[in-house]
């Protein structure tokens, strides 16, 4: 198993969405939940390689912006809020071995318990 394999086997073991986003807020990555929910739940077409805005309100635009900034001014974690399936949004930073922001990833975190 190749180190790409086996870290997109982990991603993938996790419940919730992950859409990795870079810098230009390119989509570069999504795990087998976001997979799931963007093309067989939402409908999307292929959206690795397309702005992370294909999929978002005017309003998540700006929001989502405003956010990569404080990210690029060496912030961590932010919560950005509930969203309409009443899961809670963040958003993290992922940066380089020298600490500059490469990009983002969104998660969304849902109640698992039963």
């Amino acid at each position: 198993m190749s180190r790409e394999e086996m870290f997109e086997a982990i991603l993938d073991s996790i419940p919730y969405r992950i859409v990795f986003v870079d810098t230009d807020h390119i989509i570069r990555y999504l795990n087998k939940e976001a997979r799931h929910h963007y093309y067989d739940v939402r409908g999307y077409d292929e959206l690795v390689g397309k702005s992370i805005f294909t999929c978002h309100s005017e309003k998540s635009k700006e929001m989502l912006i405003a956010a990569v900034e404080k990210l690029r001014n060496h912030g961590n974690e932010i919560y950005l809020g509930v969203s309409v399936y009443n899961e809670r949004k963040y958003i993290n930073p992922v940066r380089n071995e020298k600490g500059e922001l490469i990009g983002y990833f969104e998660r969304f975190e849902r109640n698992l318990q039963k």
